[in-house]
């Protein structure tokens, strides 16, 4: 399979948003009117229902992992699985099923980490959870991790083009949660639950 074939699918995968569909299976509003208006999972669960959150984080993550596994499986090199991963993401950011808008793209970033690296995976999670668990600022925990994860790359898997995409990936994370730095610095930002500082 030649490579713009593959991108091109990627693309569309990460493109599904979830959000969107768990909230109509689950009868709920879309998440796109309510809270922050982000199609996410964090934004869903502020609907109340745990099960359409769960539905939409673990497909966001399966499709950012789903890409990068497949373009491995069809014996793509580890860098252009890589790339596979990070067009799925740029596909949850630019959704074509939402006129090229979408999430910000955590845990879709989380499923492309696990498939390039499961210990690269590991450790943003693990940064992500102590993170919030600390601060309970979801954003805050989001900006740690995609931090970390192009420097656990850099030392599990040394200097390389894969490098590039994690940092591709960290920066457009960071750009997407501009809004969420601006509110962090003025103390409005809302925590985990929905409190405020």
């Amino acid at each position: 399979m030649p490579l713009l074939p593959l991108l091109l699918a990627a693309y569309v995968l990460g493109s599904i948003p979830f959000a969107i569909v768990s909230s109509r299976l689950f009868g709920l509003a879309d998440p796109r009117k309510y809270g922050s208006g982000n199609p996410g999972a964090t934004n869903v669960l502020r609907s109340g229902n745990k099960a359409a959150a769960l539905v939409t984080l673990v497909g966001d993550c399966l499709k950012g992992w789903l890409a990068v596994w497949a373009a491995a499986r069809f014996g793509f090199s580890p860098f252009e699985a890589a790339l596979a991963g990070l067009v799925a993401f740029l596909g949850h950011v630019f959704s074509v099923f939402l006129r090229f808008n979408g999430g910000k793209g955590v845990a879709t970033a989380l499923g492309v980490l696990a498939g390039i690296n499961g210990w690269i995976a590991f450790v943003a999670l693990f940064v992500w959870l102590a993170v919030a668990f600390f601060t309970r600022y979801s954003s805050a925990a989001a900006l740690s991790a995609a931090a970390a994860a192009p420097i656990a790359g850099l030392v599990l898997l040394g200097p390389g083009p894969t490098i590039v995409v994690l940092a591709v990936v960290a920066g457009i994370l960071v750009w997407r949660h501009a809004s969420n730095i601006r509110k962090l610095i003025s103390g409005t930002e809302s925590k985990i639950g929905g409190r405020r500082a």
